[in-house]
């Protein structure tokens, strides 16, 4: 593969590339997003560089790569960035469509699969949705972890992608998750209200007791032994939010390798021979139009079996 690192020394902010004007179809999409789909193969690193060094530019001016693009914006793109080998093509996902209309898709996601391509993953859940679909644009609405399973929404429209963001920045989205989670959750229902924030620099992942507001209310829904299975709403949408939150309780999820109780999660694979993060989008509740949009997805069998598990 080149070297980009040297390829994007050749290239300066005011070399010659081809512009291009933005269409409606993508009017209010990220500007790192669009490049992404536009060249095709090209890393996340090599994209992000090539709008900080302003080798991108929007009408003639930098950009961050957060930038929402509109209708007849001048995009100027290096045309002379090329990978060796040719990217492989993404594999068409066949995953469970929960729901489908002319304007939104929403999948059953597994988990152990990112929802994008990039940080070690060549190809993620939007990928493989367009390597198999003919759809003319598809967009993430939202995201889920890796490791998260369930429900994941999609817009085949860009203005279905802009009702549906809009909804979310209001905080109008009901995200209802299920977990199993190691500990004795002692009340049926709890608000868990911490700040979360980025880890120290040098380290990945949040922290709670500082920074943005987060906000969670926990349901009971079975108590075991020395776990339980909960079920948790949460009113914002902070990185990581439900794993940290329960495991700044006590309650940390089962399976999870960041947060999580790592002993814990060795000595339950190992008796129940059951792997993965238990922790699932179970539900997704929003307007779209006149319509009170209610998705839900069924567990994962591992969730399922863990569950039987844990009951014997």
């Amino acid at each position: 593969m080149h070297n980009f690192a040297q390829m994007l020394k050749k290239n300066s902010p005011s070399s010659a590339a081809p512009a291009r004007e933005v269409s409606a179809d993508y009017r209010g999409q990220r500007l790192d997003n669009y490049l992404a789909r536009e060249m095709k193969g090209a890393p996340r690193p090599l994209i992000y560089r090539l709008i900080r060094t302003g080798q991108v530019r929007i009408n003639g001016r930098r950009a961050a790569p957060d930038a929402k693009l509109q209708t007849g914006d001048i995009l100027r793109i290096p045309d002379n960035i090329s990978l060796s080998p040719p990217p492989a093509a993404a594999p068409p996902a066949r995953l469970p469509i929960l729901y489908e209309d002319r304007a939104l898709l929403a999948v059953n996601k597994p988990a152990g699969i990112a929802v994008h391509g990039g940080s070690g993953a060549a190809h993620g859940i939007i990928e493989r949705l367009r390597a198999g679909r003919q759809d003319r644009f598809l967009e993430l609405a939202h995201r889920l972890d890796k490791h998260t399973s369930g429900i994941l929404l999609l817009a085949k429209k860009s203005s279905a992608l802009r009702a549906v963001q809009a909804e979310w920045r209001a905080h109008k989205v009901q995200k209802t998750y299920d977990a199993l989670v190691f500990g004795q959750w002692q009340k049926r229902a709890a608000r868990i209200d911490l700040p979360l924030k980025r880890a120290a620099r040098g380290i990945s992942g949040m922290v709670a007791g500082d920074g943005r507001a987060a906000l969670t209310q926990t349901y009971l829904c079975k108590q075991f032994a020395a776990a339980a299975l909960l079920r948790a709403d949460i009113a914002t949408g902070r990185t990581h939010q439900l794993r940290v939150h329960l495991a700044a309780v006590g309650l940390p999820i089962i399976g999870d390798d960041k947060y999580g109780d790592f002993a814990a999660n060795r000595n339950f694979a190992r008796e129940c021979r059951i792997s993965g993060m238990f922790l699932h989008a179970a539900r997704l509740r929003f307007r779209y139009g006149e319509t009170m949009m209610d998705l839900r997805a069924p567990p994962p069998d591992n969730f399922s079996a863990a569950v039987n598990h844990l009951e014997k």
